[in-house]
C-alpha cells in the first residue's frame, strides 16, 4: 500500500513540476512581450509562485474552509458524525483525529483538506448528513479519510495554487496588453528583422496566455482523477463494506443541487464534482472526477471482497483495462479481506431515523446561527432568535409561558 502511495505521489510531483515549468515559461515570454526582458518576467512569476505556495502550505486549509463557509464542531454538537469520523480514523490508522466541519448547504458533498495527517480536516454538508444513512455516511467519511492518509490533501492544495497563479498572471497580462503594455516594444523594433522577431514573441506570449491556464487545469484534473480510484479502494477497505460508499455515490450523483460555496479551483477536492445539473448523466461528463457511474460499478463488482486486490480486479473488469489502478508489486502478499454483510436494517433509513437525523442536523445549524433553545414541558422545542426581546416565551402548542435562561435574556 505504501509503495502505491509513493508511486502515485511521484507521478503527481512530476505533473506538479510540469505545471511549474509551464508557469515559468509563461512568465518568461510575457516578460519579453511586456517589458522587453524575459528574465524580469521569470522573476515575477517565480516570486508570485513562491509567495502563494507558502500561503497554501501554512494557511491553505484555513482559507479553503473559510471560503466554503465551514463551521467546526465537537463531539457534543453532532455525536453521529463525530463517531463515524472517529471509527474511520481508527480503521485507517491515523494518529490524530481530523477536525470536523459542517457546511450549511442542502447539496450532498464533502471534502478533506490539511497540510498533513497531523493537521487535517473533514468538511461535510448539512444536506449530506440529512440524506445518508450510517453506512453511506461511513463510506463518504472513509473516502475523505483516505485522501488524508494517502497524502493527497497538501498536493491538491499546491496544485490549486499553481493553477491560480497561472490564471492570475494571464489575467494581468491580458489587461496590460489591452492598455498598451507592448507599445514600447513595437516602436523599438518596427524596422528590420527585429520587428518580425518581436511579432513572433508577442504571438507566442498571447498563445501561452490563452493555452497556459487550460493546460494547467487539465494537469490539475488529471492529478485529481488518478487519486479518486485509490480513495474509493481505501474507503472500501476501511469500512469493509463497499456497498455503503457505492450507495452514497449513487445518492450524491442523483442530487442536482449545486454547492453554493464551491469554485472551480477547489472542485477536484470534493467527493464528486460540485458543478453539475441533471443528475448522474451530467456528473459522468465532468473532467474533475472519474465517471461516477463507473466508480459505483467498480465498488459493486468487488465480489464480496473489500481488499485493494478486490478493487483492482473489479476496476479491470469494469473499465476493461489491461492494467489496474495499482501495480502488481503493491498487491503482492496482500491477504483477502471479506466484505461485511449489511446489518439487519433497511438500506434506506426508516422514517423515525430520517426524522432524528434531520432534527439533529437542523438543531446544530440553529445553534450556529446563535439561536437559543428552550424545552417546553409539553415536549416542544422552542428556538429563540438571538435578538429576541423579553424574559419569557409562550409555547404555541400548549400555551405555557417558559422563562428564558439568563444567557438568552435580551438587554433592553
Amino acid at each position: 500500500m505504501w509503495e502505491q502511495i509513493r508511486s502515485n505521489q511521484t507521478r503527481s510531483i512530476i505533473l506538479v513540476a510540469a505545471m511549474g515549468l509551464l508557469l515559468l515559461l509563461f512568465g518568461y515570454f510575457l516578460g519579453v512581450a511586456l517589458f522587453g526582458s524575459g528574465v524580469g518576467g521569470l522573476i515575477v512569476a517565480l516570486v508570485v509562485w513562491v509567495i502563494m505556495s507558502l500561503i497554501a502550505y501554512f494557511q491553505g486549509d484555513s482559507i479553503i474552509l473559510s471560503i466554503s463557509g465551514a463551521r467546526k464542531i465537537s463531539r457534543d454538537d453532532h455525536p453521529r458524525l463525530y463517531n463515524a469520523v472517529e471509527e474511520m480514523k481508527i480503521a485507517s490508522g491515523l494518529e490524530k483525529m481530523p477536525d470536523i466541519y459542517i457546511i450549511d448547504d442542502p447539496a450532498l458533498n464533502a471534502f478533506a483538506t490539511g497540510r498533513n495527517p497531523n493537521r487535517a480536516s473533514v468538511a461535510i454538508t448539512s444536506g449530506l448528513l440529512q440524506k445518508l444513512n450510517r453506512d453511506e455516511l461511513q463510506g463518504v467519511i472513509a473516502h475523505e479519510i483516505s485522501h488524508i492518509k494517502n497524502r493527497d490533501v497538501l498536493l491538491m492544495a499546491l496544485c490549486s495554487v499553481l493553477l491560480g497563479t497561472i490564471v492570475i498572471l494571464a489575467w494581468f497580462a491580458s489587461r496590460m496588453m489591452l492598455f498598451g503594455g507592448m507599445r514600447g516594444n513595437r516602436r523599438g523594433s518596427s524596422s528590420g528583422g527585429g520587428g518580425y522577431a518581436a511579432l513572433i514573441i508577442i504571438a507566442v506570449a498571447i498563445l501561452l496566455m490563452i493555452l497556459a491556464p487550460i493546460a494547467a487545469q487539465l494537469i490539475y484534473f488529471a492529478i485529481s482523477r488518478k487519486r479518486e480510484y485509490l480513495a474509493d479502494a481505501s474507503g472500501a477497505l476501511y469500512t469493509r463494506y463497499p456497498e455503503g460508499l457505492a450507495s452514497a455515490l449513487e445518492k450524491l450523483a442523483g442530487s442536482t443541487t449545486e454547492l453554493k460555496s464551491a469554485n472551480q479551483a477547489l472542485a477536484p477536492m470534493y467527493t464528486i464534482n460540485p458543478f453539475r445539473s441533471g443528475g448522474r448523466a451530467a456528473s459522468d461528463l465532468t473532467s474533475t472526477h472519474p465517471p461516477i457511474s463507473e466508480r459505483i460499478r467498480i465498488l459493486r463488482s468487488m465480489a464480496g471482497g473489500a481488499s485493494l486486490a478486490a478493487y483492482d480486479k473489479a476496476y479491470r473488469e469494469v473499465s476493461r483495462s489491461g492494467s489496474g489502478v495499482m501495480p502488481a508489486s503493491a498487491l503482492a502478499g496482500v491477504p483477502a479481506v471479506a466484505a461485511r454483510k449489511p446489518e439487519a436494517v433497511e438500506v434506506e433509513p426508516v422514517e423515525p431515523e430520517k426524522i432524528s437525523s434531520a432534527r439533529e442536523t437542523s438543531d446544530l445549524l440553529w445553534k450556529f446561527s446563535d439561536y437559543g433553545l428552550v424545552n417546553c414541558e409539553c415536549g416542544t422545542k422552542l428556538r429563540v432568535p438571538p435578538k429576541f426581546r423579553g424574559d419569557s416565551i409562550r409555547c404555541p402548542h400548549c400555551g405555557r409561558v417558559n422563562p428564558l435562561p439568563p444567557r438568552q435574556k435580551s438587554v433592553s
